[in-house]
């Protein structure tokens, strides 16, 4: 393991174009949930598919603060979690259990970001879970997915019992531990974790009154999501990604004002 310094860093070009394009999109990704305080210190991870044949995919080095991480010092690895190449960093294997579980049974699953924020550990312990009271929950709470709490480590039959809860969803409550979301690429993934993230927050902000909280009914979600889906002009039906990368480079581009340096 690296003695403290910053990793050695890969060079972009010896790296191909479309691989620096994800490692950028990636690096960005972490310092985003780290400047919104999503980050729990070397904890967590986000991962993501690169393209090719191999199931390779990118994770953050093991030992650095979400902060830390930039393009360069990303680690590449397998399905397995075993480090492709070379590293000065470790990899948590045990932590991208879930990831792989995710990547290995979901083709579209090209990105999964997993948080223990306090306001998504809240709504995990709750018996009723995200309830359809506000604008976010109302969004996705119809296509949400829960699973048990089994223990820190994930087993194999955990891992089949993990997918087979998240089924075709894009956003898991991990009960009395987290929250996880996937998508096709880091926009995506991005926009299904603030959706949750928000969504959780508020309801807990809510659930600080006396007064029960007014539910949205299934007709009205319904009715909210599809308008959602026509927000922008001329986009295909229910086609949310020219939203999802437009939130996500408008928070890139925040990101490049206060510290550009996830580019290196």
């Amino acid at each position: 393991m690296n003695d403290g310094s910053r990793p050695k860093a890969i060079s972009p070009k010896h790296v191909a174009d479309a691989e620096w394009k994800c490692r950028t999109d990636l690096a960005a990704f972490y310092r985003i949930v780290a400047m919104l305080g999503w980050d729990e210190y070397i904890f967590t991870h986000i991962s993501l598919r690169l393209p090719g044949p191999e199931r390779h995919f990118l994770i953050n080095p093991f030992g650095l603060l979400y902060e830390e991480v930039t393009a360069s010092n990303l680690v590449r690895i397998d399905i397995n979690g075993d480090v492709v190449g070379a590293s000065d960093w470790p990899v948590n294997k045990a932590g991208f259990t879930i990831h792989s579980a995710i990547h290995e049974a979901r083709d579209d699953a090209h990105c999964v970001i997993h948080t223990h924020t306090t306001a998504g550990m809240a709504i995990a312990q709750q018996p009723a879970g995200l309830l359809p009271t506000s604008f976010y929950s109302a969004m996705i709470v119809d296509r949400l997915s829960y699973h048990d709490f089994e223990g820190s480590v994930v087993s194999d039959g955990e891992k089949v019992r993990l997918v087979e809860n998240l089924g075709t969803n894009n956003h898991l409550i991990l009960r009395n531990h987290g929250l996880l979301a996937c998508g096709a690429d880091v926009a995506a993934a991005f926009s299904a974790i603030l959706t949750l993230q928000r969504a959780c927050e508020v309801q807990l902000a809510a659930q600080v009154g006396d007064e029960p909280l007014l539910t949205i009914g299934h007709d009205i979600r319904n009715a909210h999501r599809s308008a959602l889906n026509k927000t922008v002009k001329d986009a295909p039906a229910n086609d949310l990604s020219v939203i999802e990368r437009a939130v996500f480079d408008a928070m890139v581009r925040k990101l490049d004002r206060l510290d550009p340096s996830y580019r290196q």
